[in-house]
């Protein structure tokens, strides 16, 4: 089986990513309403969603600088959210490790929740697919979503105030990672892990500047990784 054409592989990564702007924009608004009111300027919002580009990381340094947390603790908690992208980057070295060093540089950079989860599963679907074919999907995934949530931090912050309450902006946050996380709870491990994390989450929820939420996602990922040990080792060889 051959592939299909380049662009018709990244229009069918963009279909695939353009359903999640229906998260991502309220997400976005929601940073840009939330920042602003906490008194950062617009330069320095828009550089946090475009230097950072972590929307969960950069909503909980946020809030950790606004109760004037040790900087030693901000980058903590903030690297602690976004560890999950290094789990990320070694799961898509195994389909784009061979692309030129400035294409994983950039798809290092843009890679985020959404497009990681359309292409794993692209890839894991159709493994015959080439590099090429690959890249130009995972590159069509993120079009509609890496540049949408820079502008909607942006009007975010031109709308402030103006936006209802009755909008309830804040539904897109658990909605966009359980809408990511639900189709990938495929393995024992990966719904041990998960819960794991939530419950330490919520036993540790008292512990001052969120590191309760440092602790649950080590531990979490260290059962899983050990419940994923486990089940290797129960499979004939």
């Amino acid at each position: 089986m051959t592939d299909a054409p380049l662009k018709s592989q990244y229009w069918s990564g963009f279909r695939q990513g353009l359903p999640f702007m229906l998260v991502v924009v309220p997400f976005g608004l929601l940073f840009g309403v939330v920042a602003s009111e906490s008194g950062f300027t617009p330069v320095q919002i828009m550089a946090f969603s475009s230097v950072v580009f972590a929307g969960a990381s950069q909503f909980a340094a946020l809030q950790l600088m606004v109760e004037d947390a040790p900087f030693l603790i901000v980058v903590a908690t903030a690297l602690a959210v976004n560890l999950r992208m290094a789990m990320y980057s070694a799961s898509l070295a195994v389909w784009l490790g061979e692309a030129p060093l400035w294409k994983r540089a950039l798809i290092a950079y843009v890679n985020v929740d959404q497009s990681y989860a359309v292409s794993v599963n692209r890839y894991e679907d159709r493994p015959q697919m080439s590099l090429a074919a690959r890249i130009a999907f995972f590159f069509g995934a993120v079009t509609p979503i890496c540049p949408v949530w820079v502008l909607a931090t942006g009007v975010g912050i031109w709308v402030g105030d103006a936006i209802p309450e009755w909008m309830a902006l804040d539904f897109a946050v658990p909605i966009c990672f359980l809408a990511i996380i639900a189709p990938m709870m495929r393995t024992l491990a990966h719904m041990v892990a998960a819960l794991v994390s939530i419950v330490l989450a919520l036993a540790l929820a008292g512990l001052p500047y969120n590191t309760g939420l440092l602790i649950a996602a080590i531990v979490a990922m260290i059962v899983g990784a050990r419940v994923e040990v486990m089940s290797a080792r129960r499979v004939p060889a």
